[in-house]
């Protein structure tokens, strides 16, 4: 079994765990509703993309 010969000191963990934190998600308007929408995604709310219907009603 892997056995580490030295102690690994609170700082190179801590280093090692920098990148582990949660970040809160991007959110940008909807320039047609105003609501809150991730970026580079149809708005939930109105339906639309790049000023685009895309809620897949065919027309």
């Amino acid at each position: 079994m892997a056995v580490p010969k030295k102690k690994i000191s609170k700082s190179k963990r801590n280093m090692r765990r920098s990148h582990d934190a949660l970040q809160t998600p991007l959110v940008s308007t909807c320039p047609q509703c105003n609501e809150p929408k991730l970026p580079h995604r149809a708005c939930s709310s109105c339906g639309t993309y790049k000023g685009k219907d895309v809620t897949g009603s065919g027309e």
